[in-house]
């Protein structure tokens, strides 16, 4: 049984991995202080006799400390996420994903856990254009949220090499699944176009609908940190890893492929139009991974393409959020 500490562990991503972990028999912390994540995604869990929360901000040195101790691994998921929210407040941004982080990386380290996974970011690869994006290849930050995300990178670089942590990044391409948040202004694109078609509300893309993204269903992103955390290659440690599926869809195929799955439970869903609007600041305008390096030294096989992940959340939010 290990023991696993979960930060942002009631949000989307953070709170599909305490489900998971917990399922397979270990014990887990879960930090959150729910600024953005829900009590409702981690209530069945509470009552669970191997399920701890503590309510609390990564923004307070304290804090991390005691739920660091006696943990065997960090999975570090919290952050305040969206490249328009950072734009709007790069302060706050700031503040949570470099300074929480910070504290995250000294509290880790002085309770001597094994290994520190850490949620890392395809905007990191900022203006490169080359494409696949490969790890050793970035280009310059085109958001705040983006620096944010790259500083935590030469952050843990640095506490691997000066104290001897396993620290692990994992760069996430926009990942969707179960849970994820459809409502507020930095909803994710496809929970909020999800909700919209099934309110028969015409979704709105940013730009000409040519855009593209490597769309990664949670399932993939939890198996990626399952094998980052267990990983007993010495070569796959202290370094960072696009998680990813290696495919990109546009925004235009994303809302043909939901309109046609949603489509399964109402027929109207078919008939709602598609609206365009400006483009958005800070966009790239394209994101593929190369998942090379995560199949060659952690053993990676993602398990879900757009389309398998798609039908899958649909079905979810059909189901959950009618």
């Amino acid at each position: 049984m290990k023991k696993i500490l979960i930060t942002g562990g009631a949000g989307f991503i953070g709170s599909n991995l305490c489900e998971y972990f917990i399922e397979k028999g270990d014990q887990v912390t879960c930090l959150d202080n729910f600024a953005t994540g829900f009590m409702h995604n981690i209530e069945h869990l509470l009552e669970h006799p191997q399920f701890t929360l503590i309510e609390g901000d990564i923004r307070n040195p304290q804090t991390c400390a005691k739920a660091c101790e006696g943990q065997d691994y960090v999975l570090h998921q919290a952050a305040l996420g969206s490249v328009p929210r950072s734009i709007n407040d790069p302060v706050t941004s700031n503040d949570v994903n470099v300074s929480g982080f910070l504290n995250m990386l000294v509290a880790a380290r002085d309770a001597k856990v094994k290994r520190f996974i850490y949620a890392a970011s395809s905007s990191t690869y900022g203006d490169s254009a080359s494409l696949p994006k490969v790890e050793e290849v970035i280009g310059r930050p085109l958001s705040p949220y983006a620096i944010t995300k790259y500083v935590n990178e030469l952050y843990a670089d640095v506490f691997s090499k000066t104290y001897g942590m396993e620290c692990i990044g994992l760069r996430y391409f926009n990942v969707f699944g179960r849970k994820q948040n459809p409502n507020g202004a930095y909803a994710a694109v496809i929970p909020k176009f999800v909700i919209q078609l099934m309110n028969h509300d015409s979704p709105v893309i940013n730009g000409t609908g040519d855009y593209s993204r490597d769309f990664t269903y949670i399932d993939n992103v939890i198996q990626m940190n399952e094998k980052a955390m267990l990983s007993e290659n010495p070569a796959a440690v202290n370094t960072v890893y696009n998680t990813a599926v290696g495919d990109r869809t546009t925004l235009n195929t994303l809302v043909a492929y939901l309109k046609e799955y949603l489509g399964n439970f109402d027929p109207e869903i078919l008939k709602v139009e598609t609206i365009y609007g400006p483009e958005r600041a800070g966009d790239i305008p394209h994101s593929l991974a190369s998942v090379e390096k995560a199949k060659r030294l952690l053993g990676y096989e993602p398990t879900h393409n757009i389309q398998a992940g798609l039908k899958e959340a649909v079905t979810w939010y059909w189901e959950n959020l009618r």
